[in-house]
């Protein structure tokens, strides 16, 4: 088969037509690949033509660089048919509607209300947090009159950028084939797009959608690269408003599970406790007892909300293998960043499962997994942007430099390390178990609340004598240390870092959180400034859940 040959391709997508490209360089006499040869591409050629994976690389392999043409490899009627099902309204056919909504469903229609806000709105997740879900909700309440006259239902457009023949056609593509045969361009439209990392060049096709089109609404999600935040910076600046979606906080769990509502002051914020009384802080504790079976339901099976609703804890840890963990770590890693050895990378996420929390020194690491402390470097570098753990860094104290400063790395939420070392009820009666599950489970809500303060969250630890306070919120205005010892009798030692930190740093409030409902409490100690508050840990996590919704609403 020669340079110029055509590809039949299969499943009525059309023809290929190979077409030379300028020879591949060699140096050394050793072959080099071509600059654009991706395996994410390589697969939609597989897709396209009905030719298998080594033909394709063969050929490239051989000089033949096929450009893909998308008007002449998706039949245009194919197209229509997948944008149709994708948006039934249309055809005013009914879709799934999930009645509860998340708070970046409320943060996204109060944005979207806002006339003067120019901006693309980013959704940012994991996996399974209910994006997707966020954006259905959004074209729901676009096409009923909520106070206001209702969208054309046309003029709403979803797409899963995800879907093989999406990744084809591209955006411009599907923007296109939308305008010609549904709505008019330069009318207003809703545009509702999910997964966009999987759309080559996104940022620079949504900044010019922004700039060009003032038509256009826009909303879009991601779970991985979205994360992309070189990429962002570069083409997005000033055109994206990012939304964080996390796992649900304990008072979305509470509420998805539609639990018995609970009489507290709805402006109630966990700071609030400290200028209470015993009185008043006794009967916080006593509203918030039932709820105590819910919260250790919800370290074990997380803030999903599909695992939230599911009874067997077993599916539950399944669902979270193999729907998040596995498809991040196999697919998008390897479609989106370019990881070759997926392996390195599984053992890397299983060794920070064992180590939630703790100090990683990646030289001790690489050693252990037997690759290169760059490759350690990078890769949990990736995971991060994956949205799949949180990384923090250490406290400067007193003006002293961090020299080989060392990160803490915790998952993204605690239930991954229960599903992938298969931790089920029996961690409950673990103290070393439970103080990593729920110091995982509060960095998350303190991740949450103060997000839109954007704050540093840090740790630190004295490497003289060892003292250490888990996680600091460090921000211009205030420094707000938390200390998690969820065991019995947890009191605040004046020889701990906590304390020792109080001393050092301007700090106002400090917190210790607890697991006993007895300890909850407030405390001073004599010359020291700061005030410490002893609160259990299911009361400070419904409280931030509480207070993170107010902030949206």
């Amino acid at each position: 088969m020669g340079r110029s040959d055509t590809f039949e391709g299969a499943g009525g997508y059309g023809h290929f037509q190979a077409k030379p490209t300028e020879p591949i360089p060699r140096s050394a006499g050793r072959w080099q690949p071509h600059p654009e040869r991706r395996a994410a591409e390589n697969r939609s050629l597989c897709l396209a033509t009905g030719w298998s994976y080594l033909c394709i690389v063969y050929y490239r392999y051989r000089g033949i660089y096929m450009r893909m043409d998308a008007g002449k490899i998706v039949d245009r009627d194919e197209a229509l048919r997948v944008l149709s099902g994708f948006n039934p309204w249309w055809a005013e056919r009914p879709f799934q509607d999930e009645p509860f909504r998340r708070l970046a469903f409320h943060a996204c229609r109060k944005y979207l209300k806002d006339s003067t806000l120019r901006r693309a709105l980013l959704l940012s997740g994991p996996r399974r947090v209910g994006k997707t879900t966020i954006l259905y909700q959004l074209a729901r309440d676009a096409l009923d009159h909520t106070g206001r006259e209702a969208e054309d239902p046309k003029s709403i457009l979803y797409l899963s950028l995800d879907h093989p023949l999406l990744k084809l056609l591209g955006l411009e593509g599907a923007l296109r084939l939308y305008h010609e045969a549904i709505w008019p361009e330069g009318r207003p439209s809703f545009l509702l797009l999910d997964e966009v990392q999987y759309s080559r060049n996104w940022g620079t096709e949504i900044k010019l959608l922004v700039d060009l089109h003032p038509e256009y609404r826009i909303v879009a999600t991601g779970s991985a690269s979205v994360a992309h935040r070189g990429e962002l910076a570069e083409s997005g600046v000033g055109r994206w408003l990012t939304i964080p979606v996390p796992t649900l906080s304990f008072y979305e769990f509470v509420h998805i599970r539609q639990e018995p509502e609970l009489s507290l002051p709805t402006k109630l914020r966990p700071y609030d406790l400290f200028g209470m009384n015993t009185a008043e802080r006794v009967g916080i504790a006593e509203k918030l007892r039932p709820l105590l079976p819910s919260f250790q339901r919800y370290l074990l099976v997380g803030g999903f909300p599909e695992t939230a609703r599911q009874a067997d804890i077993t599916l539950c840890q399944r669902l979270l293998r193999e729907d998040v963990v596995e498809r991040v770590l196999k697919r998008d890693m390897t479609a989106l960043f370019g990881v070759r050895n997926v392996d390195v990378l599984e053992k890397l996420f299983i060794y920070l499962c064992l180590h939630s929390g703790g100090i990683i020194a990646h030289n001790t690491v690489a050693s252990a997994l037997g690759v290169s402390a760059l490759t350690v470097t990078n890769h949990l570098e990736l995971l991060v942007q994956a949205n799949l753990i949180y990384k923090l860094p250490p406290m400067e104290i007193g003006g002293k430099k961090i020299l080989r400063a060392k990160n803490k790395y915790y998952l993204a939420d605690a239930a991954l390390r229960n599903a992938v070392l298969l931790r089920g009820e029996e961690v409950l009666s673990s103290s070393d178990e439970m103080g990593k599950i729920v110091e995982t489970t509060v960095l998350r809500h303190l991740y949450a609340y103060y997000y839109q303060d954007t704050p540093e969250i840090v740790y630190w630890r004295d490497a003289k004598t060892e003292k250490e306070v888990d996680i600091i919120v460090k921000s211009p205005k205030y420094v707000l240390p938390v200390e998690v010892k969820y065991r019995e009798n947890a009191d605040i030692d004046p020889s701990s870092g906590l304390v020792e930190l109080c001393r050092n740093e301007p700090v106002k409030q400090a917190y210790l959180v607890t697991k006993r409902e007895a300890d909850f409490g407030s405390k001073d100690l004599p010359g020291i400034d700061a005030k410490f508050l002893r609160v259990p840990a299911h009361v400070l996590c419904y409280l931030l859940g509480q207070a993170e919704r107010s902030l949206w609403l």
